[in-house]
């Protein structure tokens, strides 16, 4: 046996202190506090777009303890002429998060762009830093500018008009980060399957805002496979909208590029053309070049949770649409005028889909402008009439009425609800969606349920339904080869003219 080794008295304090620092190492959420992330553990994140709707869903973004916005990037600097649903709504929500009543009292209008996105980012982390400062949010014009110099971000979110939704997220998924993105996809059909086929290459995570899971589309798959209705041959969804100003003809009055605003910038891969206001901002949505009209704005939040939820995973094989006309006077002539630069005021659009794994082949319609189907027998029995927004599933033995994104869904008449559910309650309603889906999936770097793979049937059928517009006829698609094989001159609207330097 080894004699047993004597341990000097500074040896024995050393050992002493060793043991107890031992003891106290505590993990870093405890050391944090409840809901603590560390800094090391955040998504960094760019934020892309600080218009009106960057900036409403920054305020909420920000307070996630999951993710650390670390950069904003905006064409424009700063400006007051932006609109909104309300001309207090997004600064008191600013003021609030930051606990600062007093915030933009010295800006008169509806405030956005980059330093109004970088203003709050900085103010809201210096709160809670002991110094009152933060200096860890930089600001970019450009966008290629913020990839190239931010090699530390791990994600960008994409709020920009939907012309540059494809251009940035592939220059962001080619960089190998991650890519939230509002709804659409894109708003050309080459562009969203570019975008799709780029994240499935790059192998990056990527998530469509637009996503949801809610209750309403399992009771109707449900009823469906019940036989509730019979076999299942239309589908109907309409909406209100658009809710911003639209035109039939570009501006022809010219007017000068605000100071602060990168006019080439903005425009992107859209051939140029002078400044005018009516194309930017809230209103961008309606001009075929930079929107993609209202089913593009709300049939992704009713259509796409249903499609994922009934398994529809082929886009619509046609389309047929008719909008809104108009006419002007000219020397006191009437004349139609010729729209192929907007969506009309109003429209409908009739899709067909082939069959599928769990449904028959059946048609689709979209209204909007406030367009709509006209009200069933069986509703007018309960003297009630059609919702202003809804959704309606008509089958060949009945009918299921819903709110616009498949909510409360009832069997028409109510005599007929009422003895299918037997003194049963209703079923509750439950939604899933909110920003920790896609936090989450970036962070694990695994697919979310909104991911862009996913996203292919519902974003092809949108950008057919522009296709069929533009060309003012039934128009049939390959998918496959993204090709409208019943009109050739219809193709060039599957893609659009790129300026130079902006090609995809």
């Amino acid at each position: 046996m080894a004699p047993a080794r004597k341990i000097n008295r500074r040896e024995f304090v050393g050992s002493a202190a060793l043991a107890s620092m031992a003891f106290t190492i505590v993990p870093r959420h405890v050391v944090g506090g409840t809901g603590y992330v560390a800094p090391s553990d955040k998504l960094n994140l760019a934020y892309i777009g600080c218009g009106t709707q960057g900036m409403r869903e920054m305020v909420g973004l920000i307070a996630n303890p999951k993710l650390q916005i670390t950069s904003v990037c905006d064409p424009n600097k700063l400006s007051t002429n932006y609109i909104d649903w309300s001309p207090y709504g997004i600064r008191n929500s600013i003021r609030k998060a930051l606990g600062d009543d007093s915030w933009g009292a010295n800006f008169n209008g509806i405030m956005g762009g980059r330093d109004i996105g970088h203003d709050f980012v900085t103010k809201y982390y210096a709160k809670n830093k002991p110094s009152g400062k933060y200096k860890g949010c930089q600001s970019y014009e450009d966008f290629r500018e913020l990839l190239e110099k931010e090699s530390g971000i791990d994600a960008v979110k994409v709020m920009t008009p939907d012309h540059l939704h494809a251009t940035v997220s592939i220059a962001a998924m080619k960089k190998g980060k991650h890519v939230v993105i509002h709804k659409p996809i894109a708003n050309r059909m080459y562009e969203t399957k570019l975008t799709i086929d780029t994240a499935r290459k790059t192998g990056t995570s990527t998530h469509l805002l637009a996503w949801s899971k809610r209750s309403g589309n399992d009771v109707v798959k449900k009823w469906i496979a019940d036989g509730a209705i019979g076999n299942l041959k239309e589908i109907h969804n309409w909406s209100y909208r658009p809710v911003w100003q639209q035109w039939t003809q570009n501006p022809t009055e010219t007017q000068p590029v605000p100071d602060g605003f990168n006019w080439d910038l903005w425009l992107g891969p859209v051939p140029d053309r002078p400044y005018h206001p009516n194309y930017t901002h809230c209103v961008f949505r309606g001009w075929y070049d930079f929107g993609g009209g209202s089913i593009a704005d709300m049939g992704h939040y009713s259509l796409w949770p249903l499609f994922l939820t009934l398994g529809v995973k082929t886009p619509a094989y046609s389309a047929e649409a008719y909008g809104t006309t108009t006419r002007t006077t000219v020397d006191g002539v009437s004349k139609g005028v010729v729209n192929d630069v907007a969506f009309p005021y109003s429209s409908i659009v009739r899709f067909k889909f082939a069959k599928q794994d769990t449904l028959p082949a059946f048609d689709l319609f979209w209204y909007d402008g406030g367009m709509k189907p006209h009200t069933p027998e069986e509703l007018e029995v309960d003297g009630k009439d059609m919702p202003q927004e809804g959704m309606m599933f008509v089958g060949d033995k009945g009918k299921i009425l819903a709110e616009f994104r498949c909510e409360n869904p009832v069997l028409l008449p109510e005599s007929r609800m009422k003895s299918y559910l037997a003194g049963k309650p209703a079923p509750e309603e439950t939604t899933v969606r909110g920003d920790d889906v896609w936090i989450d999936a970036f962070q694990s770097k695994t697919q979310s349920p909104g991911s862009f793979l996913y996203a292919g049937a519902i974003s092809e059928t949108i950008n057919l339904g522009a296709v069929a517009l533009r060309a003012g006829k039934r128009v049939v698609y390959d998918s496959a080869k993204m090709e409208i094989t019943n009109d050739a001159e219809a193709n060039k609207f599957l893609r659009r003219e790129y300026r130079k330097g902006w090609e995809l």
